[in-house]
C-alpha cells in the first residue's frame, strides 16, 4: 500500500464514537477473545501533535500488542508508516478549539483513512481521539475511561487474524 497524502492528514484522524465511552472503559476486553499476535507485524503511526495524549495511546497500544505476544522487532513505530506490515494503527488526538479548524482536520483525516481502507490491502486502524477538552482526551488515554490504544491494538490483531483466515 502506498501512502500519498499530507502527514498531518494521515496522523490526525476523526473517529466519531457513537457509543457512550462514559459507560465503557476502552481498556476492558476479554483477553481470551484476542488471537495470539506473536507472528503478526504492526505499524503504528503516531501524531506528534498533542503528544502528551498520543504518547500515552502509543504506550497503551505497545503494551497490549506485547501482552498478546507481539515481538518488539515486529512493531514499527513511525510518523509515516513503513512497508511490510500486516496492519497500521494510526494514533492521534484532536481537541476542539475556538475555530472550525477541528472539523476540517477531522473530516479530511477521516476521508483519508477511509480511502486507504477502501483501496488498500492493509487495514488502517483508527486511533484518533476527538474531544472537546484535554481532560476528556486524558480520560481516554489511560485515564478513567481506559486507553484507546488498547482498543486499537485489539482491532489490529483481530483484523490481521481475519485476513489470514481468508487466505487459508
Amino acid at each position: 500500500i502506498r501512502f500519498f497524502f499530507y502527514p498531518l492528514l494521515f496522523l490526525i484522524i476523526n473517529f466519531r464514537i457513537t457509543m457512550a465511552t462514559a459507560y465503557h472503559n476502552l481498556s476492558d476486553y476479554d483477553f481470551n477473545s484476542v488471537p495470539d499476535a506473536k507472528e503478526m507485524k504492526f505499524g503504528i503511526v503516531v501524531s506528534e501533535w498533542n503528544f502528551n495524549i498520543t504518547g500515552k495511546l502509543l504506550e497503551g497500544a505497545m503494551n497490549t500488542l506485547k501482552k498478546h505476544g507481539a515481538r518488539d522487532e515486529n512493531i514499527l513505530v513511525k510518523t509515516v508508516p513503513g512497508s511490510n506490515v500486516d496492519a497500521v494503527i494510526a494514533i492521534g488526538c484532536v481537541v476542539r478549539g475556538d475555530t472550525p479548524h477541528f472539523d476540517y482536520v477531522c473530516m479530511g483525516s477521516t476521508n483519508g483513512i477511509a480511502q486507504l481502507n477502501a483501496t488498500g490491502n492493509v487495514p488502517v486502524i483508527y486511533g484518533l481521539i476527538t474531544t472537546n477538552t484535554m481532560e476528556q482526551a486524558e480520560d481516554r488515554a489511560g485515564g478513567k475511561l481506559g486507553n484507546k490504544g488498547d482498543e486499537c491494538a485489539i482491532t489490529a490483531i483481530k483484523m490481521i487474524d481475519f485476513a489470514w483466515s481468508l487466505q487459508k
